[in-house]
């Protein structure tokens, strides 16, 4: 049944006149919602199918009198709203390509991806109109144009505006499925954020999750509680609902647990996905506040057993836990739906969903290793049919390393081991990649900053275990000569990276060393940081 219904998925979606606007949004019934927007207040606002479809019309008019064209780039740095579903889908009813860009970040990684893009135009929320402003990070003569989201704004071009203007007859684009719909960034930990371009048919792969890996239903009152500028998020929050046509919850606020108590409670919850974090801090806030799950996944690190034994008895249902990346959406899981549901060890994150096939190579070779032996975890690419990866925009040379010599295997760069039943367990980022609360951190992007500073000649930062956030930063920094590590130099060097990179991915600690340790080669060795 299951390699059945990944037959039929693709046949929807991997097809030469596939039309994303259609897929996601105009072929659903105009009067099922699509999107219930919550307020900070609870209030709350319905945002249905036929209503998408009229709105993203308007926008993808608007902007095509902009001069945007099919393929050309438009960013969104905008928190979870209607306005940014709207955006999204008249990005896609142009057949232009959608750069997400995450709210916490800071004015120079907002740059790097908007002239990495070549992005024509960014809409952007009032409060984030700031960092797009010229200055020392920013163009003054950048070649995009910004659109004003949301009111109290005198910015020459404002969204409302522009759908009030914008004609509701224009034709839907149908680019066909390996048409490019999103271009993302992930980060590795050295050079810069990779492109990573998603094509429309990678749709039948985000679809497949939501069925096999989270088992949303049409009676489900589904949230996922992941932020849409970040893959999480904007593939299993935004798109894969669309995809299905489920209705979604989709909170118009800031994150925090008395908050996300109150909206599971209010509207009735049924089937949540967040990043580890968000349950420790439900955990956290204490309270037996009176709700039921049908079901609960988790994404973005490593689920710990003390997370899953608090939610089987206080949301009614264990979280299970879910494993993918940037580049291929998720791909191994501890699935919901009745066809792969199984009995998992505990700390296993699961088994390859339908669609997918992965293995454990050696070490030191490309030979599969041994049932129990840790290797490199990584995907079949000749038999896995929901694959959409093609490699990272302009580099081959990272894209070729992410392969076996002969093709074969996609390596994640993630180790771990599969046991005789064929679960999965994961053990580290081969990579060093961070994951804080759900968020992938290069400590590329956060030494190049800390190095800015004039009393810094090296820095390295690296992950160190948190209760809360599973991973937190801790920079290690070599000092030139004359300064001395004092803690007002440590709050100048994490006030630095906030401005510099993004809110979020400070060095929670900045410890001042006399040296860093380093491989002959001149690779600094961080796992010997992270043992101090």
């Amino acid at each position: 049944m299951t390699a059945a219904r990944v037959r039929e998925l693709l046949a929807q979606y991997d097809t030469p006149d596939a039309c994303a606007a259609y897929l996601l949004c105009d072929r659903h019934p105009s009067a099922d919602v699509a999107f219930t927007v919550v307020e900070s207040d609870l209030t709350s606002t319905d945002l249905t199918f036929g209503q998408l479809q009229e709105q993203s019309t308007r926008f993808a008019s608007a902007l095509a009198d902009l001069g945007v064209e099919p393929g050309d780039h438009v960013a969104t740095l905008m928190g979870k709203s209607a306005e940014l579903v709207v955006a999204l889908v008249g990005i896609w009813r142009l057949g232009a390509v959608h750069v997400p860009l995450f709210t916490a970040f800071a004015p120079p990684a907002i740059a790097f991806r908007l002239e990495s893009s070549a992005a024509k135009v960014v809409v952007a929320d009032t409060d984030q109109l700031p960092k797009l402003e010229p200055g020392e990070d920013m163009p003054a003569d950048a070649p995009w144009r910004v659109i004003a989201a949301g009111a109290g704004t005198g910015a020459e071009l404002r969204f409302a505006d522009l759908l009030a203007a914008g004609s509701p007859e224009f034709e839907a684009a149908a680019m066909g499925a390996d048409a490019r719909l999103v271009q993302i960034f992930t980060s590795g930990t050295t050079g810069t954020p990779k492109g990573v371009p998603v094509p429309v048919r990678a749709l039948a792969s985000f679809h497949a999750y939501q069925e096999f890996g989270l088992d949303v239903r049409k009676d489900d009152v589904f949230w996922n509680a992941a932020d849409p500028g970040w893959a999480y998020g904007l593939y299993y929050a935004l798109i894969a609902p669309l995809a299905a046509g489920v209705r979604s919850i989709l909170l118009h606020a800031g994150f925090s647990a008395d908050l996300t108590w109150k909206v599971i409670e209010r509207f009735g919850v049924t089937n949540f996905a967040a990043a580890p974090t968000v349950y420790r801090s439900l955990r956290a806030a204490g309270g037996s506040p009176a709700v039921s799950l049908r079901r609960a996944s988790s994404a973005g690190e490593p689920l710990t057993p003390d997370v899953v034994s608090w939610s089987a008895h206080t949301l009614g249902v264990a979280v299970r836990d879910h494993y993918g990346q940037t580049e291929h959406g998720m791909f191994i899981a501890n699935g919901w739906h009745d066809e792969v549901g199984r009995d998992v060890p505990a700390g296993s994150m699961g088994r390859p969903l339908p669609g997918w096939t992965t293995g454990v190579l050696e070490d030191g070779s490309d030979d599969v290793a041994p049932v129990g032996k840790m290797g490199r975890v990584a995907i079949d690419c000749a038999n896995s049919p929901l694959l959409w990866f093609s490699g990272y925009l302009d580099a081959p040379e990272k894209t070729a390393s992410r392969y076996t010599a002969d093709g074969r295997w996609y390596i994640t760069g993630d180790a771990g081991m599969v046991n005789d039943e064929g679960f999965y367990f994961f053990s580290a980022r081969d990579d060093d990649v961070i994951i804080m609360a759900g968020y992938r951190i290069g400590p590329f992007d956060v030494e190049s900053v800390l190095v800015l500073h004039d009393s810094v000649a090296e820095a390295a930062v690296v992950g160190m275990p948190d209760e809360l956030r599973g991973e937190v930063l801790e920079a290690f920094v070599v000092l030139r000569d004359g300064y001395a590590g004092t803690p007002a130099l440590e709050t100048e060097l994490q006030t630095l990276v906030k401005k510099k990179f993004a809110a979020h991915a400070y060095p929670r600690t900045v410890h001042f060393v006399d040296g860093l340790p380093k491989t002959p080669s001149g690779k600094v060795q961080r796992f010997v940081l992270r043992s101090r």
